[in-house]
């Protein structure tokens, strides 16, 4: 504890803790504080979830919480000589780490996501998962369907993750979509969850068989003659049939499967 007069004139007293981020959670930090215990200097008592989120990384992020060796929640008030440690998410923890800051895992996980990420939002739907996605969602409604929708927010915006309602929530790393596929199918263990073409990638409908016949007058000579099996997604109507770009779907999904099963470090 330090002494120090500060622009009024008035006496500050001067507190101090060592935080230490573990893992991926150093992704956030400026280079000199990664990898290594570092000393956080404060006036005034916070929670460790502001003192975390003031050092750059949301709560989103994060997983458990130790200080001086004890888990703790994100309401704890950091005391002057506190040693922090935080970790990212894990499979697993030993019975005296069960005290988790995440909340409970989503039965069925579903996303919503930042203007940014539209090429994200069509790989998730090809491969089955629930994805909102709008390119005129701001940051207030953002949050909102995430709070109430129980929807994992998936952006680049450090800034909208830290926002309060935010539970649910992960930083893409990279601005390359194939890339950030691979990253949220392995962060939330979605390798068995996959189903393909069960919904729209233009607007996230379900879609659904429907009989050749009743399509006599949509359809271009070519398609068909050549083809007979057609399914149509039930909110904007598009149809869908196993045309070349069919083929070219499948490839992409063998190949992200492979790689998710780490059945080959090929990168898409």
């Amino acid at each position: 504890m330090v002494l120090q007069v500060n622009t009024f004139g008035r006496l500050d007293v001067i507190r101090s803790a060592t935080f230490r981020f573990y893992a991926d959670l150093n992704d956030f930090l400026p280079t000199h504080n990664r990898q290594n215990p570092f000393v956080h200097t404060f006036v005034l008592n916070a929670s460790v979830k502001d003192m975390i989120e003031a050092l750059g990384v949301p709560h989103p992020e994060i997983d458990l919480i130790l200080a001086n060796g004890q888990p703790v929640d994100f309401s704890y008030l950091v005391q002057d000589g506190d040693r922090i440690t935080v970790y990212p998410f894990f499979t697993s923890l030993t019975p005296e780490y069960a005290q988790r800051v995440r909340p409970p895992a989503l039965d069925r996980p579903r996303f919503v996501l930042d203007v940014h990420l539209g090429q994200l939002a069509r790989y998730l739907r090809m491969l089955g998962f629930d994805t909102l996605y709008q390119n005129d969602f701001d940051d207030v409604e953002l949050a909102r369907i995430s709070e109430l929708e129980k929807r994992i927010l998936l952006t680049r915006d450090r800034g909208l993750l830290k926002r309060s309602c935010v539970s649910y929530g992960y930083c893409l790393r990279t601005t390359d979509p194939r890339r950030q596929l691979l990253d949220v199918l392995h962060r939330f263990d979605l390798e068995s969850s996959v189903q393909p073409f069960q919904r729209c990638i233009t607007c996230n409908g379900r879609l659904k068989p429907i009989a050749k016949m009743s399509l006599r007058d949509q359809l271009p000579l070519q398609v068909w003659e050549n083809f007979d099996t057609f399914h149509q997604c039930q909110a904007c109507h598009q149809l869908y049939w196993k045309g070349s770009h069919f083929t070219r779907m499948e490839k992409f999904i063998e190949q992200v499967m492979v790689i998710i099963l780490h059945k080959d470090k090929h990168v898409l």
